[in-house]
């Protein structure tokens, strides 16, 4: 009887000392290495890629934000406000009533099919838009022109980037919105591209966040 409750015991702190062993380890230890290790060498990534302004976060380089005029009375769907340069359309998915920067609260695509009647209509009004909104004096966007991305939403819904071409043929709206040269406004395109990952992965690229950034601060000091 003896025996059997000093093994019992002995069985029992055995396990305990297991336990506070791994609890030490993959609780403690192990958490506090990683975030040393990604606080020390991927310290932006740990983050949340935040992207700063006037020394205030204002978004994630991961995130698209929407930039819209505040509604007018009776309206349901905000106009884009057109200083800006516009992301990807973003489908809502549903609303959300904190990040009011984004209305998405889910994530995902619209799983509509290439005919579906919806899809085509969204498609066909987004890319009248598209030319009207970018047509300003001097410089007409043709239908043609008009990329993919303009006109459907990615299939997360938070694309952060455009495409280097819509981009381009907003360029010149901004400029007028904005009382700034052409040239001016190209280069900060330019400067805010990114190539391929790696220089084959994925397409050149665009932030949308990151470049209406730098047109804010462009306008502060003009």
């Amino acid at each position: 009887m003896n025996n059997s409750v000093t093994n019992t015991a002995r069985l029992l702190w055995a396990g305990l000392r297991a336990l506070l062993v791994l609890t030490l380890v993959t609780g403690v230890i192990y958490p506090l290495v990683v975030t040393g290790i990604a606080q020390g060498l991927f310290s932006d990534q740990a983050n949340g890629s935040e992207i700063t302004s006037d020394g205030k976060v204002v978004g994630s380089s991961l995130i698209g934000q929407s930039y819209n005029l505040p509604l007018k009375k009776g309206q349901e769907t905000p106009e884009p406000d057109l200083k800006w340069f516009q992301g990807r359309p973003q489908n809502g998915l549903g609303t959300n009533s904190v990040n009011t920067r984004y209305s998405l609260i889910l994530s995902g695509a619209t799983n509509r099919s290439a005919d579906n009647k919806d899809l085509v209509d969204w498609v066909t009004a987004a890319k009248a838009a598209v030319v009207k909104d970018n047509s300003v004096n001097g410089y007409t966007v043709k239908p043609s022109e008009v990329p993919a991305d303009a006109v459907t939403s990615s299939g997360s819904g938070l694309d952060p980037d455009i495409s280097p071409q819509y981009a381009d043929i907003q360029v010149h709206r901004v400029a007028e919105r904005n009382g700034l040269p052409v040239d001016r406004v190209e280069k900060l395109v330019d400067d805010h591209t990114a190539g391929r990952t790696l220089g084959f992965m994925g397409e050149p690229r665009v932030n949308v966040l990151e470049l209406n950034t730098a047109l804010r601060e462009l306008l502060a000091k003009s």
